[in-house]
């Protein structure tokens, strides 16, 4: 769809969005569709006038090689394989003799049911259905530019370079010399440089399957070819149950359950809770990593050193030893098999022995006061909503019997990309928005800007906006909430959902106290509207150690001085 003379490229990002999004909605609701069909073409041309900054190159004829490796880390090994992908709930397939797959960046349980066939469990609801279908959107017109370059005469031969390609890759055995030209082969073939095919030859390599890259760019081409010669379409399904319990709060329900249950058969459930939704090590390693590894850290300068060591893959043995203490000093883990792909840890403070944790309670107060900090690990999109509201609600002893939670505080912290600062940054935000509404969510946050000042990090404080999904942003939507009057810091994809669910219980349905303190940081994952600096740049590394334990700390001292 063409620019008009009255719109401007932000509006018709925005329109794009929202094509994108309710053909996602009926494609759901119908059951199946096929990407090279009328629906698939739809979602395939909307993608095509957004283009998003994290899929760089995906407009021109060229392949897109940064937003190839970044969705393949959030899709099951083997897809591109796959001629069919099917999209269910936990139906049972874990006690199939049948290995999930699990993506390497994105918790969720896949099946190969086949040679043919994919099957992706939904548990964390529409965010995660938007999540995979923008994804395979992408993946299939990248799979379609590899068809347009290799099919000549009329689609019914291939170039010198696939050919070539396809006869390496039959070979078992391959000499270096023989990948190198197989290489420089599907370099003409994906519109690359030969240094920027085998820089991502090497990202993407393992042990069991060195040659990976060449054989995804091989069944990319192989499917779209043979859809154009033979007529064999791929085809995307929605399982008839998934489809009945989306939106149902199954996989949140049956997590918040298991959790009260685990209070309650401690003792917790009536002692003051203090929610912290992070992940599962800064909060444990601020309690207890500094005084655990006093030993193998005798002259650490402050703990971000300890912290650095206990981020790097290699110490294993120090992480131990620090969750080993945890355990002893009232730490209960909680490892999901609700399906939410949301592990738990339960911190009793009246379980502390002596000198073990970093933190000082005051004097004089009594173990049934003392608190019990609730660690979740990040939720996604819309089900940081379903999570929170399931825990927040009552928790039933008998028939007719609730008990109300003590709900003292609740803390969020997350990663977020940044409208003005680079990877690290901080963004304190002071109001929620929802993308594509008018839904805003004010709140008083407990943390300010002026706690994380003079750290050596750049501190931006006021609105942030809870987009659709991360994959669907361009500069010039997010140039245009940073420069409009929505003032816009940095976006992210669950604040909305998380203040809703809060809101909800303190202010309306009344199941937890109207005064509930709430504290929300985040920390620069990237920088979308920097050329090189989207999350498809790679990760964050140590760059996030500082941020994240700053935030923690924060947080901690004042659950601790409260």
């Amino acid at each position: 769809m063409g620019k008009t003379a009255n719109t401007t490229r932000a509006q018709e990002s925005t329109n794009a969005i929202e094509r994108l999004y309710i053909t996602m909605r009926h494609l759901f609701n119908r059951g199946f569709y096929k990407p090279t069909g009328v629906s698939g073409e739809t979602l395939k041309q909307a993608l095509l006038q957004l283009r998003p900054e994290i899929y760089g190159s995906i407009a021109e004829e060229k392949s897109e090689l940064n937003g190839l490796v970044y969705i393949l880390e959030r899709l099951p090994e083997g897809i591109e394989q796959c001629r069919f992908i099917n999209l269910t709930s936990d139906e049972g397939y874990g006690k199939s003799h049948i290995t999930p797959i699990i993506p390497a960046k994105r918790k969720r349980n896949c099946y190969r049911i086949d040679e043919e066939q994919m099957n992706i469990e939904i548990t964390r609801g529409r965010s995660d259905i938007y999540d995979i279908l923008t994804h395979l959107t992408f993946l299939f017109i990248e799979s379609q530019k590899i068809a347009n370059r290799v099919l000549v005469e009329d689609g019914k031969e291939t170039i010198r370079d696939w050919q070539k390609l396809e006869a390496v890759l039959k070979k078992q055995k391959r000499t270096k010399a023989e990948q190198e030209v197989a290489l420089i082969h599907t370099s003409n073939i994906l519109g690359r440089s030969y240094s920027e095919t085998v820089a991502t030859y090497e990202k993407l390599a393992t042990k069991k399957d060195p040659d990976r890259f060449l054989n995804i760019v091989y069944w990319l081409g192989t499917l779209a070819i043979e859809e154009r010669t033979t007529g064999n379409k791929r085809a995307i399904t929605f399982s008839l149950l998934l489809r009945e319990r989306l939106g149902h709060h199954i996989h949140g329900e049956r997590w918040a359950n298991t959790i009260k249950d685990t209070l309650h058969q401690h003792g917790l459930l009536e002692r003051p809770i203090h929610i912290i939704s992070a992940n599962m090590h800064s909060v444990m390693n601020s309690l207890f990593a500094k005084k655990a590894l006093a030993k193998e850290f005798p002259n650490a300068n402050g703990s971000l050193e300890i912290y650095e060591a206990l981020s790097l893959p290699e110490n294993s043995a120090l992480r131990n030893k620090v969750t080993g203490v945890a355990k002893k000093n009232g730490m209960i883990a909680i490892n999901d098999v609700s399906g939410t792909n949301i592990d738990v840890q339960i911190f009793d403070m009246a379980n502390l022995g002596p000198s073990a944790c970093c933190y000082d309670l005051p004097e004089g107060i009594a173990d049934k006061q003392k608190p019990v900090l609730f660690v979740m690990d990040y939720a996604f999109g819309e089900q940081a909503f379903e999570t929170i509201d399931e825990f927040l609600k009552p928790y039933k002893i008998k028939k007719g019997q609730k008990l109300f939670l003590n709900v003292q505080s609740i803390s969020i912290m997350g990663k977020a990309g940044i409208l003005e600062g680079g990877k690290g940054d901080l963004m304190i935000p002071t109001a929620h928005f929802f993308e594509g509404t008018a839904d805003n969510y004010p709140f008083h946050n407990e943390l300010s800007a002026s706690l994380f000042r003079n750290q050596g990090l750049k501190v931006l404080e006021g609105n942030m906006v809870t987009v659709l999904g991360t994959s669907l942003q361009n500069k010039d939507i997010l140039k245009f909430f940073h420069d409009s009057t929505w003032k816009a810091i940095g976006l992210e994809m669950e604040g909305v959902h998380y203040q809703k669910a809060i809101q909800a219980a303190s202010k309306i349905r009344k199941s937890i106290r109207e005064d509930v303190q709430v504290r929300y940081a985040y920390y620069a994952s990237d920088n979308p509207l920097e050329t090189g600096s989207t999350l498809a740049s790679g990760g964050l590394g140590t760059t996030g150690v500082k941020p994240t334990y700053l935030i923690t700390e924060k947080i901690l001292e004042q659950i601790f001085n409260s």
